[in-house]
């Protein structure tokens, strides 16, 4: 699975690098290394929600606060 997190402006200040340092960690903890990729990309086009972040081509709405909310209901679905 590759994970694309947009570090574009409005995403950065939005959290976006927090949102890779947790997605990173949590890809770890769980040995999903070999299985999930995390990509930095600009703008996926969906500046006027949270951080966008597009998964297996689906596009997400991601705040640090609920990065773990995510990797259960996505990640962990798709990849385990």
């Amino acid at each position: 699975m590759e994970i694309q997190v947009c570090i574009g402006s409005v995403c950065h200040l939005k959290g976006s690098y927090d949102i890779i340092h947790q997605l990173e960690e949590m890809i770890a903890s769980h040995g999903l290394e070999d299985r999930v990729t995390i990509k930095a990309a600009f703008c996926l086009g969906n500046c006027t929600g949270a951080v966008c972040v597009k998964a297996d081509g689906e596009i997400y709405s991601v705040q640090p606060e609920n990065v773990g909310k995510f990797f259960e209901t996505v990640v962990e679905k798709k990849v385990m």
